[in-house]
């Protein structure tokens, strides 16, 4: 995967003061399939599968799991069968996430909520095969996020804000982060208190950067999309020409200008947003909706 399609572009929103530096690290540009933060997180995870032998990955998803999609995209770039076990019954119509997979060749076996949320799924007759946990959550996820900052000289930022779903991305984040900076993680989930234990699990032993989730910017949930989130993300695209989607990057940078209003960040901080793709997510929305 060529890196070089990424650019940092600073942000010049009208509610953005003078006092105040951001700029947005273009994830979303590396690849239109396998998005953002996803190759990232499916690098070492590939890698792996390959080192040990494996021809099949298997992980897992809801019906609009970024995740899901890109896993598909990557395994069919990379010769490799995958199968998406998904949270809930089989819909009578798939998303267009959902689709997309299947188009590229995933195979959906799909299951029980109660099910999913236990893990009473087996694994015992599927041999050959190699598993990624949902979002990528597990050390090579991390340790792909890692070299997420190296890709532009990023130590001047005082703070880095990411989007959270599993903590993979900020976890690597935290780990590669300079002493002096503050990352913070905007989680798109409600009640996601376990997410702090899910993020520690993946940190480096050691001291790390400061850091910490913000939890009040959900906008009710996971895949929850209100009519002043879609206003947002068109407001913002039609001021900076930066598109973001409905579920990750449009909470996140509506939680920025929350917290520029109530003066979160000290004078004079430069913050650094993650960009982490996921716009294939905005076309199960219907035409026009979105501005993008």
């Amino acid at each position: 995967m060529n890196t070089s399609n990424i650019t940092l572009d600073n942000i010049t929103a009208s509610w953005l003061p003078a006092r105040q530096e951001a700029a947005m690290l273009r994830l979303d540009k590396l690849d239109t399939e396998i998005s953002g933060n996803k190759w990232f997180k499916l690098k070492y995870n590939l890698e792996a599968a390959r080192s040990e032998g494996k021809q099949h990955i298997l992980t897992f998803g809801g019906a609009f799991s970024n995740h899901i999609a890109a896993t598909a995209a990557a395994c069919r770039e990379a010769g490799l069968h995958c199968t998406g076990i998904i949270r809930g019954e089989q819909p009578a119509v798939l998303s267009h996430t959902l689709q997309t997979a299947v188009d590229k060749g995933m195979q959906l076996e799909f299951v029980s909520r109660e099910a999913y949320r236990h893990h009473r799924i087996s694994f015992e007759n599927r041999p050959g095969t190699y598993i990624i946990p949902e979002g990528g959550h597990n050390a090579a996820g991390a340790r792909g996020c890692e070299e997420i900052l190296s890709l532009f000289p990023t130590g001047h930022f005082t703070h880095i804000l990411c989007a959270v779903g599993t903590g993979t991305t900020l976890a690597g984040l935290i780990n590669s982060a300079a002493a002096a900076q503050t990352v913070i993680g905007i989680p798109v989930l409600k009640g996601a208190g376990y997410l702090e234990a899910e993020v520690k699990a993946l940190l480096h032993p050691g001291p790390t950067s400061h850091w910490q989730l913000l939890h009040d910017f959900h906008g009710g949930g996971y895949a929850k999309v209100k009519p002043d989130l879609i206003d947002f993300i068109n407001t913002f695209f039609a001021e900076t020409g930066i598109p973001t989607d409905i579920i990750y990057t449009g909470k996140l940078v509506r939680a920025f200008r929350e917290l520029i209003h109530q003066r979160y960040f000290p004078d004079n901080s430069k913050v650094l947003l993650i960009h982490t793709g996921g716009l294939q997510g905005n076309l199960s929305l219907p035409p026009g909706v979105l501005s993008l």
